[in-house]
């Protein structure tokens, strides 16, 4: 055979080769060797069955046996070893994953091979066993599944099954099984910070359903559970319903908590929700977020992502995506605390499309459905909730086969899914304005007739259909926000033309305008001005998010957030958006602080994996 020269640079001919095959074909060999008794060097005992297997096989998979053989233990020098409390079926199954990396599981197994796994500190096997039991829970078995969790310390499966539990209390509670909660597990599934499916009146139900099923044995723990209860979300007609019973229940926690013992503390519990709060069926769980909706990134241009902030955790994470082709120029509102997104536009063919579909958001299942579409497609248009129905004003689409301005509304009744057509907003066509909503009215402001800017706001009557005309703005604006607070509007962003040279002007200022005295006045001036920014009132605090700095260059796009104090009068700066952001837009939604998500920055939530994981051993599930 002819020699390669040695002359050859050796470090640039250097390859490393990676067999993928390698590790299965070596399972195979050691499985071939086990099954043939060949080279194995130990014979376990389990359950009264002897399984023969290789030392440095079984060290690899499991912590246990590695500080068995390589320890000073005296089975380090033993061939044979019995392994009491561990079952024949549940070591046959360890001995099957070692040797092949799949493990067969169901339901009657999985507590053993579980239990098998847990006592050799096999932690793959644990793992994927945990894994499995996620995927099973239902209403039936949640409470076993509870008791699995708990008994060998699975943590995530304890999260996900009271998780489970919490968001289907209603039925559940109607089940012979919720009786089988022990009172640790019901104060546990009240103490976490889990989302549930009722009001807390019908939770109060729930648990003095729980306690009165067994009085002389549940009474002592009263006081304790009944703590967890979020009486400051019962009405005074819901207290009412309740408190003979709860006086019964528990003179202890009346003494404890004083429930029943004063006028203040009275008031406090009868006191109703918030106006925001009252969107929420229960507070349990869940935190009021900022929601930004779509948009153009920086990095990856338009954009159907729809990310949320938490002040508790003070960081922007993934919430979902609109489930459609990537598209802008929407109407975004939020209803009994479900996220609409309707119309809009995308590009197809370097053709821009107008669209009438519209989408809402579960955010307690994580689920998108349909709507019905509107009578007319539209988009650069305003969506606006009031009075529990969706209103969409104005906007631009195309109009007997012509893309057009238009002055049509129509109204969403998210009750029977249908559109109506109502007056048309008046005082001509409108594009790109703001609308924002108070009591039973809906002001509009602003916007483009074709091209003049516009400085006009009329409000409409959703009670008599009506429309009428109040005092201008200010300053023209198009491509601006306006919010409700405090029975007053407030008017950010936008732009205007100059008369003399026709160049955009950004605005800087925030407007007020008095709903009483039909009077307007500036209150403040933007620290960064800039055009297509989204803003949002979130308590006193008013967040612009996003935008150009300026109307000409690209490269000044920003990723600011800056704050005005409403009631102080005064500027801050939050932490930044995590990606330079533009025409985007911003809502507030109360999402669940256990969601399962990722930071914006790529980091998943572990807690969130499901199997098959990547770098860990398949599982076959039966039935």
């Amino acid at each position: 055979m002819r020699q390669l020269s040695s002359n050859i640079n050796s470090s640039e001919t250097c390859e490393h080769v990676e067999l993928l095959s390698h590790s299965s074909v070596l399972l195979r060999g050691l499985n071939w060797l086990r099954s043939k008794s060949l080279l194995v060097d130990v014979t376990l005992i389990a359950g009264g069955d002897c399984f023969d297997a290789h030392r440095a096989v079984l060290a690899s998979c499991s912590d246990y046996f590695r500080a068995m053989f390589t320890g000073d233990m005296k089975e380090c020098q033993e061939s044979v070893i019995s392994l009491n409390g561990v079952s024949s079926q549940g070591m046959s199954a360890l001995i099957e994953y070692a040797y092949t990396a799949r493990v067969t599981l169901n339901l009657t197994n999985v507590e053993i091979i579980l239990a098998a796994a847990s006592y050799l500190q096999f932690l793959d096997v644990i793992e994927v066993c945990s894994a499995f039991l996620e995927q099973q829970i239902n209403i039936e078995n949640c409470v076993d599944i509870a008791f699995v969790a708990e008994m060998f310390s699975l943590l995530r499966l304890r999260k996900k099954v009271y998780r489970f539990i919490s968001a289907n209390l209603l039925p559940f509670s109607r089940t012979v099984h919720f009786q089988r909660l022990s009172h640790y597990q019901l104060e546990y599934l009240l103490s976490s910070d889990f989302p549930v499916d009722c009001c807390e009146s019908d939770v109060l139900t729930i648990v003095l359903n729980w306690i009165h099923f067994s009085p002389k044995k549940r009474m002592n723990f009263a006081a304790n559970i009944l703590s967890h209860i979020h009486f400051h979300e019962l009405s005074k007609e819901q207290w009412k319903k309740h408190e003979i019973l709860m006086k019964c229940t528990s003179s202890s926690f009346v003494l404890k908590n004083g429930a029943f013992g004063g006028n203040k503390t009275k008031e406090c519990a009868y006191s109703d929700l918030t106006d925001v709060s009252s969107a929420l069926l229960n507070s349990r769980g869940m935190e009021l977020a900022i929601v930004k909706v779509g948009g153009f990134s920086g990095i990856s241009g338009v954009t159907n992502e729809i990310s949320y902030y938490l002040r508790s955790v003070n960081k922007w994470k993934y919430l979902t995506s609109i489930p459609h082709v990537d598209q802008c120029n929407f109407g975004v509102t939020v209803l009994w605390n479900e996220l609409f997104v309707v119309g809009g536009c995308y590009n197809q063919s370097l053709e821009e499309n107008v669209h009438p579909f519209g989408f809402k958001y579960n955010v307690l299942n994580n689920t998108w459905s349909t709507i019905a579409m509107m009578q007319q497609e539209r988009c650069r248009f305003t969506l606006s909730a009031v009075n529990c129905k969706i209103y969409a004003i104005a906007g631009a689409g195309e109009i007997n086969g012509e893309y057009r301005e238009s002055c049509a509304c129509e109204v969403y009744n998210p009750v029977n899914d249908t559109w109506t057509e109502i007056a048309p907003i008046v005082g001509g066509c409108r594009t790109q304005h703001a609308a924002a909503s108070w009591n039973t009215y809906l002001y509009v402001c602003g916007g483009l007739d074709h091209d003049v800017v516009l400085d006009s706001v009329v409000r409409y009557n959703t009670l008599c259909d009506m429309w009428e005309r109040k005092t201008a703005m200010l300053l023209p604006r198009a491509d601006h926000n306006i919010h409700c607070y405090k029975n007053k509007l407030y008017i950010t962003g936008g732009w205007y033309e100059d008369e003399l040279t026709a160049t955009r002007i950004l605005v800087d200022t925030i407007d007020c305008y008095d709903i009483a005295t039909d009077h307007w006045e500036t209150v403040a001036t933007i620290p960064t001005r800039r055009l297509h920014s989204s803003s949002i009132i979130f308590g006193s605090q008013l967040y612009i998010i996003g935008g150009f700095l300026s109307d000409n260059t690209f490269n000044k796009r920003n990723s600011v957030i800056e704050c005005f104090d409403i009631d102080a009068r005064c500027w801050s700066s939050a932490q930044e958006y995590p990606e330079q952001i533009w025409e985007h837009c911003v809502c507030t939604l109360f999402v669940p602080r256990c969601h399962d998500d990722c930071d914006l920055t790529g980091k998943c939530d572990q807690s969130s994996s499901r199997y098959p994981m990547l770098g860990h051993p398949t599982i076959k599930a039966n039935a």
